[in-house]
């Protein structure tokens, strides 16, 4: 059954006809062209289709697009300039790129609700994406530059 559904997608509502079983992650990238969320593994464990939805971070393979009506999604190519991306280059907390889009919205997410974040938790918001080119080193000291200077107002 096709439903048509509105939702609001980096700033600009949308009317997107959608079937009861289309996954957002398909309905970004096959209908709307935002190829930047990408499809990893399709089952929830990787991130790399992380996205902000109400501004929370949400697997977009796992969330049906029926689920989005009415939301609002951040895709990276929406998503305005932040802090996080610029330590990211500044620390090379990336590598070949595929899972960056998604780390980059969670730890946007992290930083935005958790700014008093420790290393555990930190650590426990990184688990849930998965870089096979980087030690996580450069991601986590990204998030804890941006957490320091947002306390200190100081940059490193």
């Amino acid at each position: 059954m096709n439903h048509t559904i509105s939702f609001t997608v980096n700033g600009i509502e949308k009317q997107v006809p959608v079937r009861n079983a289309d996954t957002l992650l398909h309905v970004l990238r096959e209908q709307l062209g935002l190829t930047g969320t990408k499809a990893g593994c399709q089952n929830g464990d990787c991130g790399s289709c992380t996205v902000l939805v109400n501004d929370m971070p949400l697997n977009a393979c796992h969330m049906l697009a029926v689920e989005a009506k009415d939301k609002r999604i951040t895709t990276i190519e929406g998503f305005q300039y932040s802090p996080i991306q610029e330590k990211f280059i500044q620390n090379w907390a990336i590598q070949c790129g595929y899972c960056t889009p998604g780390f980059v919205l969670n730890c946007h997410a992290l930083i935005e609700q958790c700014p008093n974040a420790d290393e555990a938790m930190i650590d426990e918001w990184l688990d849930s994406n998965i870089c096979r080119c980087t030690g996580y080193e450069e991601i986590k000291q990204s998030v804890q530059e941006v957490l320091q200077w947002r306390k200190t107002g100081e940059i490193n």
